[in-house]
């Protein structure tokens, strides 16, 4: 039985720590990787596409056959490199807020040039600022637009191709919206006014007046398209892809390979909700016209050009001869901060918005250690002193358990002389030495993996941490001191070449900082409070885990290897304050001097 017991201990240990390895370290470095060269791509431009092929605009006839019968299709358009050439190539209305700076596309109305003014590639604080949406004719096309479909009453309607006419005004401010308008052969007159906040919401309200000679219906449609897809996309622990809330089913989460596979993913028609393409940290995203039933639909086309799409067709809306019918749509483009989502989610009664952030599984734990950590910063002014009092209260919490386990510990050390006994009494017999264990465990109440516990229960709090600062964008390039300026990035020290002193680079897998270092020490000393497990499978696992997690943690965010250095080191205050309120003795000093003893020679 004890062997059976041993046999699952290692095991549950080596599925742990592969899980670890595979989640937090091959997926993140795969992810790095994979920015790096886009951004080398980038930086030599060539008007190539994902693939490393020549971007080639799909035709009109293979572009405008979507399956949902009505939403025209994307029109071709020559693919340049240069992005000032694609925003000079159409006329454009400026757009300039505290937030955003871009423009406009007079062609179509779209929402196709949108830079963050707060958030720039890299910590450089000369990098470029990021740019989210971008015209059609680039690799990385990304945009927003909003139209109609009609029919032989109606006449022509905006759509892709449509030439918008500015009223007055050119540039869009959170004081001063625009108008644009459209006058058809039917006598429909589409006025289109567009408003912005501080921040990343788009007010889009479209007046549609009939001055003709007879009622009509017609359809509004709204769609993000992306034309490239990210070299990074949903990881284990992060969705990046198509996304929305809608109808019965709620929270959809379409990753950009499933959507390669499905082609299309149509669910039931809503009369409220979202749905748009997220990135880790930034989004563009709809919210329909309020009230008025729309199909939604997600999709990809391999046509021409491959793209993803988000899109919803409202049902017909009638506007009667000499009357108006106005929609108002909403269109989020910009940075997922958790505030302004869950303001925007109460204030413009969103349905469920907040779930654009990917809290994940453990969203309990997530986002309250994201309001406990956010709270502190705003207190202590660090994100990384923040991080380290958040440690103090998640220690505090865990104190009871933490006092058990303990105690535990110090029974096992009291016992160990029986323990010895046992052992040299059924040298010969390892069936019999296991069962004289576990009657001694089970008289004594010793759990003998007591010591696991402490850092077993840290294993869902690791996990929430890891991912709010791998997801929330408030972690991103928040510095701490010296040498860490980003708090979501691994330390970008190393051991191997003496922290930077030796002038050569080291390879990714030997970046081993000095924040890894300090909470590998700090494992290996919490461990070596504790007495030597009695069983060697076990006590060379123990022996062997500082080491593993000095490697695997070293690729990890920095804050989160603060955190665990900081909390193994609390955890040694406490051990050891407990064990000597106990009266047992701190196996520390010994366990250290033990190790550099010459052991005895088995006799022969």
């Amino acid at each position: 039985m004890e062997n059976n017991r041993n046999f699952f201990i290692t095991i549950a240990l080596s599925v742990l720590i592969l899980t670890l390895w595979q989640v937090f370290y091959m997926n993140p470095k795969i992810e790095r990787e994979r920015e790096a060269a886009r951004i080398e791509q980038e930086r030599i431009g060539g008007g190539q596409d994902v693939a490393g092929q020549p971007a080639t605009p799909a035709t009109p006839a293979a572009q405008g056959q979507p399956p949902q019968a009505g939403i025209p299709g994307t029109p071709a358009q020559p693919a340049v490199a240069d992005r000032a050439q694609a925003i000079a190539s159409s006329g454009r209305v400026a757009l300039d807020t505290p937030s955003l700076k871009g423009s406009i596309n007079l062609t179509g109305a779209r929402i196709d040039d949108i830079s963050l003014k707060h958030y720039r590639v890299t910590v450089d604080p000369d990098s470029p600022i990021i740019e989210l949406l971008n015209p059609q004719q680039l690799p990385a096309g990304f945009y927003g637009e909003i139209g109609f479909v009609g029919n032989d009453a109606t006449g022509s309607v905006p759509g892709p191709d449509t030439v918008w006419t500015v009223d007055g005004n050119a540039t869009l401010t959170p004081t001063t919206p625009v108008t644009l308008t459209y006058v058809n052969d039917k006598g429909l007159t589409f006025k289109r006014t567009i408003a912005v906040d501080q921040n990343y919401m788009f007010t889009v309200s479209d007046t549609v007046s009939n001055a003709g000679t007879s009622d009509v219906a017609l359809s509004a449609y709204g769609r993000i398209t992306r034309f490239d897809k990210p070299l990074h996309s949903s990881t284990y622990v992060l969705h990046e892809g198509l996304i929305g809330v809608t109808g019965e089913e709620g929270l959809q989460e379409i990753s950009y390979g499933s959507i390669e596979d499905d082609k299309q993913i149509v669910p039931g028609k809503s009369s409220d909700g979202w749905l748009g393409i997220t990135d880790k940290y930034w989004a563009a995203t709809l919210v329909p016209p309020g009230k008025q039933p729309f199909q939604p639909r997600f999709s990809y086309f391999d046509d021409g050009r491959p793209r993803y799409q988000a899109d919803y067709l409202t049902d017909p809306v009638a506007v009667p001869v000499g009357q108006s019918a106005t929609l108002e749509t909403l269109v989020f483009a910009g940075a997922k901060e958790v505030g302004k989502i869950q303001a925007y989610e109460t204030d413009r009664n969103i349905r469920q918005f907040e779930l654009l952030i990917d809290w994940g599984w453990f969203y309990f734990i997530t986002k309250p250690m994201f309001y406990l950590i956010d709270w502190l910063y705003r207190l202590l002014g660090n994100f990384g002193l923040a991080i380290l009092a958040t440690t103090v209260v998640v220690k505090a919490i865990f104190f009871p358990l933490a006092n058990k386990s303990y105690k535990s510990m110090a029974k096992m050390k009291v016992v160990q002389p029986k323990m010895l006994e046992i052992r040299e009494k059924y040298a010969d017999d390892k069936m019999k030495q296991q069962q004289a264990m576990m009657e001694l465990y089970k008289t004594e109440k010793i759990n003998p993996i007591a010591g696991c516990w402490p850092v077993l229960v840290q294993i869902p709090v690791f996990f929430a941490l890891y991912k709010v600062l791998y997801v929330t964008i408030e972690m991103r390039h928040a510095p701490f001191f010296g040498w860490i300026q980003d708090l979501a990035a691994p330390d970008p020290t190393s051991i191997f070449n003496l922290f930077g002193l030796l002038p050569f680079a080291v390879p990714a897998f030997l970046m081993i900082g000095v924040w890894p270092l300090i909470m590998g020490i700090t494992m290996f000393l919490q461990m070596r409070m504790n007495p030597t497990p009695p069983d060697p499978t076990q006590a060379m696992i123990f022996n062997w885990m500082p080491l593993i997690f000095t490697f695997m943690l070293a690729s990890f965010p920095a804050g989160l290897v603060i955190y665990w250095a900081w909390n193994n080191f609390l955890s040694i205050v406490q051990q050891g304050v407990i064990m000597k309120r106990q009266g047992a003795k701190i196996e520390l000093w010994d366990n250290l001097i033990a190790m550099f003893k010459k052991k005895p020679k088995p006799a022969e």
